[in-house]
């Protein structure tokens, strides 16, 4: 019999999010800090104006690129906080979630052995849907001396004559780094020298805690070069709603919205409806939840510095991304240790990479209650590794 399975897609690791909480579903009194999904319900007024779409019989399809009216807000969106416009008729795509975003944008321009520049620790899905796209991904290990952020030298060092697109993945998951102004001016005249395009994954871009988010976008001739990808789950607390989408070119998004139209024929009608509210009337819900997870952010570093446990300040998402080299563990071992002792469940960081290892990523999208249980069970759990390790 002829074997079924493709090669490629046999050569994918599994997702290594998802081990540690198919234990801790099962685990009495367990503490889960590790999905990256709000803890807030979606908005009210933004659940009226979906159930109020589902009262009007508009369970319809849209368009393949969305709902002219949810481009629009999205257009007026990011001008007002980008400065940059896009036509909501041929610049905008309304897709399934960020992650379809990302798929297609890399299956739009890859042609096979193009080569993926993609930094990490990051997103788990870049490197499989590099894979998938035919690319050739090349990996750039992002360092804790540098918060985290990609840096020129590093970008340089990376590029061939293959390489054909950058992903920029700020705010960063798992780490929580930015990049600001300066960092984008030196990184956009690089990708202009080299003739590159970016793929700009902006998903966290409402939460962060040092300055308003800056866009690569807003960098001269970058808006052509770049596949601004956003959406609503994060910011707006609409994940199961499966909203996001990306802009970039007319070029681009054409032939994006080609394969959208064959692989998908338009993202959820009901959700588009409520995004629309979202966009018109959220602000306040924004900030309200920004200002939450901030106060659970400044939280988690005062209780990592009375615990003298390393972690550089992270200032966008909702993660922090603490070092547990001390302990001479890899932290697949740290984070199964402390899931079966101390029944707290988190990420280690070779889930994003391996420049992950030496360190953990606890998400902050969870009550200030649960926060500090874990936060009393982390601190009996090292003092108990670091007596251990005096004895020996």
């Amino acid at each position: 019999m002829t074997k079924p399975l493709s090669d490629k897609v046999l050569g994918l690791k599994p997702s290594g999010i998802r081990k540690f909480f198919d234990i801790v579903s099962e685990m009495k009194d367990a503490i889960s800090l590790g999905v990256g999904e709000p803890d807030f319900d979606t908005p009210w007024h933004i659940r009226d104006e979906g159930i109020y779409a589902l009262e009007k019989g508009r369970t319809f399809y849209t368009s393949n690129a969305g709902l002219r009216e949810l481009r629009q807000e999205i257009s007026g969106y990011i001008s007002r906080t980008q400065g940059v416009y896009y036509v909501p008729d041929n610049e905008i795509l309304v897709t399934v979630g960020g992650s379809e975003a990302i798929d297609i944008g890399l299956r739009a321009i890859i042609n096979p052995g193009d080569e993926v520049v993609i930094p990490q620790p990051s997103y788990v899905s870049y490197e499989p849907c590099a894979v998938l796209a035919n690319a050739k991904p090349v990996i750039v290990n992002l360092k804790e001396e540098n918060e985290f952020r990609l840096k020129p030298d590093e970008l340089l060092n990376a590029i061939t004559d293959k390489t054909k697109v950058l992903i920029l993945p700020y705010p960063n998951n798992p780490t929580g780094a930015i990049m600001e102004s300066s960092d984008l001016a030196a990184i956009a005249e690089i990708i202009r020298e080299k003739d590159l395009y970016v793929i700009s994954d902006e998903i966290y871009s409402a939460l962060t805690y040092k300055d308003k988010h800056v866009s690569i976008i807003s960098c001269e001739g970058m808006k052509e070069r770049t596949i601004l990808i956003n959406g609503f789950s994060k910011a707006y607390a609409m994940t199961g709603w499966r909203l996001g989408y990306a802009c970039g070119s007319c070029e681009i998004i054409s032939q994006m919205t080609k394969i959208h139209q064959y692989a998908i024929m338009c993202a959820p009608t009901t959700s588009q409806y409520a995004a629309v509210e979202a966009l018109k009337n959220g602000d306040d819900d924004v900030e309200i939840m920004r200002q939450s997870y901030n106060q659970r952010r400044r939280f988690l570093m005062n209780a990592f510095k009375e615990m003298k446990l390393e972690c550089f300040e992270p200032y966008g998402a909702f993660y922090v991304f603490p070092s547990i080299k001390e302990f001479g563990m890899t932290s697949e071992e740290f984070a199964t240790k402390f899931l079966r002792e101390e029944k707290v469940a988190v990420v280690p960081g070779t889930a994003f990479g391996e420049s992950g290892e030496g360190f953990l990523r606890i998400s902050y999208a969870y009550s200030i209650d649960n926060l500090k249980q874990a936060m009393d069970r982390l601190h009996r759990f090292i003092t108990r590794l670091r007596a251990e390790k005096e004895k020996q």
